[in-house]
């Protein structure tokens, strides 16, 4: 795995050859086994093409008994060997391609972990997913069967070659006539296949993506009684996938009907010629029979080989598409370890683009926030609340000014470091598909089983766990589809507790609850804010009163800061939202 990473990190890689041969040589003794059987192979191929002469000779000129005896016992122990190597080789070709497909997706997962959000924000999940499910996994049969009939065939037609020109050299060199032929139709074939399959690579995965929003969305499909477009936008995918699938299919037939015809016309030939020497005594039956039976036996890899090269194009096709994720880069990060901190945190200058456009989402934001200080984020959607928060984590890179932690550019910090130290409840709430006890040991996997259920506690959540089936051992489902909003909230919050942070952040954490436990939870924090940095991105503005400061955005700028009596007192956008927000609830 290390030797892999340095050569997907390496320029070379670029190099379909290259990557292919990087992923390959990890499984050199293996294939350096089937390689050797696959000459095994070719050399009992060209054995039972060279003992047809002596064996017609013998037995139908010489009339020699002996031979009648061990022809059968001859041709039986060759075709038992044949049978064993070719077992042994299709082994261990399947087993190399098992293996570079396993080492390809921990690779991959890997990768994904470590790119920063930005490629996330310009891909949807379902294309990710068809990269690491569909085309990685077309790689394992295809790099089996390709590199196998390419060491298997190459090997059989060059021992059947020689065994040609021993028996008629002439014959022999009007027979390869053909070859220049094979060429040109597998080029031409390979270069129409590559094209194609980049296509079915791009159907298969939106295919896959559309049924990823369905299940994800099936909620608000059936909700907007939406079953019917759905249907149709699914069979308009599957439809264009099925279409160039069989493209591929008439790709890959006319390749071995163009074959078929090559190798017809070349055996035509060699028949008339040496059906003409026989004639007039200038070629014995056993030496043709001999020669013929290598011609006709060596067709048949020449056809393969055709198929290996567009196979070998497929093979180019996904792994281009797996290599442009490899080839990006990772999140940009420091060096620098975070051991124990404070929590001062200091915005200075800051300015930030997202990516295509064109308004920028903070504009020159200067705020600093003291050790334990307790300030709310408030403002319009769209004014730069979550985007402060964001590059806070790492998320994004590429901003104006610096962004500092106890004194030190975040950048100079490593990642891991940096967000060890911060804990999140987000209003998107992400729950894993496992029990409520592993996704509490998210926040911190190595917590004893005390430590998980005084998190529980704290975030209000241990009563209604216990009253689940199976207790903290209860699977919730993808991202909690068997829990209420409200107890999302509070494992999510119980997450956060247990990792026990320095810097707490929390985007409308009490958002999803009933008033009761909005209530609790709100106590739940009052108790442990204290001695820890938190930021609170408030829409609901009742929920800050007691905040040390409040933050207000407006259009990516800070334009107001104080308590809340300070800021109702001065008039303003907090007046303004204030008013708004307390208006809509008596309403």
């Amino acid at each position: 795995m290390k030797n892999f990473f340095r050569d997907v990190s390496s320029k070379e890689w670029r190099n379909d050859f290259h990557a292919i041969w990087s992923l390959t040589r990890q499984h050199l003794p293996r294939l350096i086994v089937a390689v050797l059987c696959s000459l095994v192979l070719s050399a009992i191929n060209g054995a039972i093409a060279w003992l047809v002469k002596p064996s017609l000779d013998s037995l139908f000129v010489e009339k020699n008994r002996t031979i009648l005896y061990l022809l059968p016992a001859g041709i039986f122990l060759l075709f038992v060997l044949r049978g064993l190597f070719a077992f042994l080789n299709n082994f261990l070709m399947s087993s190399i391609g098992a293996k570079i497909v396993k080492t390809l997706r921990q690779a991959l997962y890997n990768k994904l972990l470590s790119l920063p959000v930005s490629f996330f924000a310009g891909k949807s999940s379902g294309s990710i997913i068809s990269r690491v499910l569909n085309d990685i996994g077309s790689l394992e049969n295809l790099i089996a069967n390709t590199a196998r009939n390419f060491f298997v065939q190459s090997a059989t037609v060059l021992a059947l070659a020689v065994v040609a020109l021993f028996r008629r050299w002439d014959l022999a060199l009007l027979s390869f006539t053909v070859i220049p032929l094979v060429v040109l139709v597998t080029d031409r074939f390979g270069r129409r296949m590559k094209r194609t399959s980049k296509k079915t690579r791009e159907f298969i995965s939106d295919v896959t993506k559309m049924v990823q929003e369905t299940v994800l969305g099936i909620r608000v499909v059936k909700a907007f009684t939406m079953e019917e477009e759905m249907r149709r936008r699914n069979d308009e995918a599957v439809s264009r996938h099925y279409r160039n699938v069989m493209r591929e299919v008439r790709i890959r037939e006319f390749t071995s009907v163009s074959m078929e015809i090559i190798a017809g016309a070349g055996i035509a030939v060699i028949l008339w010629y040496g059906s003409y020497l026989i004639i007039n005594d200038k070629l014995s039956v056993g030496s043709f029979f001999s020669f013929i039976t290598a011609i006709l036996m060596i067709y048949t890899p020449l056809k393969r080989l055709g198929q290996v090269n567009n196979n070998f194009q497929m093979i180019r096709t996904a792994l281009h598409r797996v290599k442009e994720i490899f080839l990006l880069g990772d999140e940009e990060e420091g060096g620098k370890e975070m051991t124990e901190i404070e929590g001062h945190i200091a915005y200075d200058g800051v300015s930030f683009h997202y990516p295509d456009s064109v308004e920028p989402a903070l504009k020159d934001v200067s705020l600093e926030i003291q050790p334990g200080e307790t300030v709310a984020i408030v403002g319009y959607s769209g004014s730069g609340k979550s985007t402060l928060i964001d590059l806070l984590l790492g998320f994004w890179n590429g901003y104006t000014g610096r962004i500092t932690v106890d004194g030190t550019d975040i950048r100079e910090y490593s990642l891991k470091g940096l967000r060890s130290h911060i804990g999140v409840v987000s209003q998107d709430i992400v729950l894993f598909d496992d029990t409520v006890r592993n996704n509490i040991l998210f926040g911190r996997p190595e917590a004893t089983e005390a430590e998980v259920l005084d998190a529980a506690r704290a975030a209000y959540a241990h009563d209604f766990i216990m009253e689940m089936p199976q207790g903290y051992d209860t699977y919730i489902g993808e991202r909690g589809v068997k829990l209420s909003g409200g107890q999302k909230q509070r494992i999510s919050l119980a997450r956060a507790i247990l990792k026990n942070p320095k810097i707490l952040i929390l985007d409308e954490a009490t958002s999803s609850l009933d008033a009761d436990s909005e209530a609790k939870i709100q106590k739940a924090l009052e108790s442990i804010m204290p001695g820890r940095t938190t930021l609170i991105i408030a829409h609901r503005l009742s929920t800050i009163n007691k905040a040390d400061r409040i933050v207000v955005m407006d259009r990516g700028r800070i334009i107001q800061q104080g308590s809340h009596d300070e800021l109702f007192s001065s008039g303003g956008l907090y007046q303004e939202l204030y008013i708004a927000q307390s208006g809509m609830m008596k309403n």
